[in-house]
């Protein structure tokens, strides 16, 4: 285990961006992509949309609702044993779901079982990542992220390519194969100790009663913080109407006369400006991370102005633009979220914060989607989906305008020797000891 007064910022570092870049591939990649087989599944089990919908909700709420589950556990026997055996167990997942027969299998196999192997696979690569990083942590997440965009670029073709050569059992037997690589992914996740985590080792053996213990190894307390939990309740609004574009769009331009790979390619274009935007975005808030807040809630509002305008592309080339600008500015906020989360409760808590963040927003990542399949057989269209989805994600904008009321200085910049109510100082006090780190060790300088 590597040892570090603070975070190395490159080194073996850039080794996990590489691993994280492979993960977030393999998971949102495919997830992403996944729109491609559920007419299919429609078709072949005689499902309506919202039934068939519920495989990626339940999907996404099992690997956001066991989330601090596997933060827990990463921070008890490391995250390697933990990514490795959420990949075995998401690869499991999709193996078993080629010998469906109906419907809820489906769902126990991709919903549940895959979503439980993406739950231990996701947060602690991305804890650990962050832990490698201070300075440029913001860009590493950046780089890392963009995996999700270069495999949706490939992987919606793929996927199409694949169900008319095999068929979808087929197609998903193959995926299974891909999903193994989580395990290699996570061999190189090696572990680093931070002088954070030495102080909260000692206030560990100060706590005996079982109620401390279960407190501590959850790390509950970040639930009576009321900045972080008005940051969920924001963050809970953007993952309400984020996926709906991600599922539907395709099958939104096949209704619309488009054939199978036209409408594939949308997410392809979509996947293009994707990458570009995690980069430049990972960049500027590095960069001014003062205004970090600020450029999350500029991107969170052009995101859900952009997805509430998809049902104007009515002609191919008008969607086309749509989901180039869509991909743009959503692409930016995955970084943005867990690049903020360091700086409200400190590098020592991040763990458990992502796992917490993850479990209280998976409610309405279980609603979203089955809601919009909902409106589509109602209404015939995806329209009202799309500008339901993008509404939330502004109202998301906008409560995230409350966060900055807690800041200090002009503009919301904090200043240098002072401690904002938004981005915390992380001072861990044990009993004859001093703070840990200078006391600007996590506060936000220009």
């Amino acid at each position: 285990m590597l040892q570090h007064q603070d975070p190395p910022d490159g080194g073996w570092g850039w080794v996990i961006v590489g691993a994280t870049f492979m993960q977030f591939s393999l998971f949102f990649g495919v997830l992403r992509s996944m729109g491609v087989f559920f007419v299919e599944f429609g078709d072949h089990f005689g499902e309506p949309s919202r039934r068939v919908s519920w495989i990626s909700s339940t999907c996404l709420c099992m690997h956001q609702l066991l989330s601090p589950l596997a933060s827990a556990i990463a921070n008890r026997f490391g995250a390697r044993p933990v990514v490795i055996t959420g990949g075995v167990l998401a690869s499991a997942g999709f193996a078993c779901a080629c010998f469906a027969q109906e419907l809820n299998h489906m769902f126990l196999s991709l919903g549940a079982v895959t979503g439980l192997g993406w739950a231990l696979v996701f947060g602690p690569s991305v804890s650990t990542l962050s832990r490698y990083f201070n300075r440029r942590r913001t860009l590493a997440l950046g780089v890392a992220f963009t995996g999700v965009g270069i495999s949706s670029f490939a992987f919606s073709p793929l996927f199409q390519l694949l169900l008319d050569k095999y068929g979808w059992r087929g197609a998903l037997l193959i995926l299974a194969g891909m999903e193994l690589n989580l395990c290699l992914c996570g061999t190189l996740l090696r572990p680093i100790t931070l002088k954070e985590d030495l102080m909260q080792s000692k206030l560990k053996d100060k706590e005996t009663s079982i109620v401390q213990k279960v407190v501590q190894f959850f790390d509950l307390s970040l639930m009576t913080d009321r900045i972080f939990m008005l940051y969920v309740l924001s963050i809970s609004f953007t993952n309400f109407g984020f996926f709906i574009p991600i599922i539907h769009l395709v099958p939104h331009a096949k209704l619309l006369g488009h054939d199978s790979y036209s409408a594939a390619f949308l997410l392809s274009a979509a996947s293009t400006t994707d990458i570009l935007s995690r980069l430049l975005c990972g960049w500027l808030a590095d960069r001014y991370k003062a205004h970090m807040l600020y450029i999350y809630v500029m991107w969170a509002m052009a995101t859900g102005i952009t997805i509430a305008l998809i049902p104007v592309g009515t002609t191919y080339v008008s969607l086309l633009i749509i989901s180039v600008f869509y991909g743009f500015f959503a692409g930016a906020l995955g970084p943005l979220i867990f690049g903020l989360i360091p700086h409200i409760v400190g590098i020592d808590k991040v763990s458990n914060a992502i796992g917490l963040l993850l479990m209280l927003e998976s409610f309405t990542s279980l609603l979203g989607p089955p809601l919009s399949g909902f409106l589509m057989d109602k209404t015939g269209s995806y329209n009202v989906s799309f500008v339901m989805a993008g509404t939330s994600v502004m109202i998301s904008a906008l409560l995230a305008l409350f966060l900055l009321a807690g800041r200090n200085g002009p503009c919301g910049v904090c200043k240098r020797g002072q401690s904002s109510g938004f981005f915390k100082t992380s001072q861990t006090r044990v009993e004859g000891t001093e703070p840990v780190g200078p006391g600007t060790r996590h506060e936000i300088e220009r």
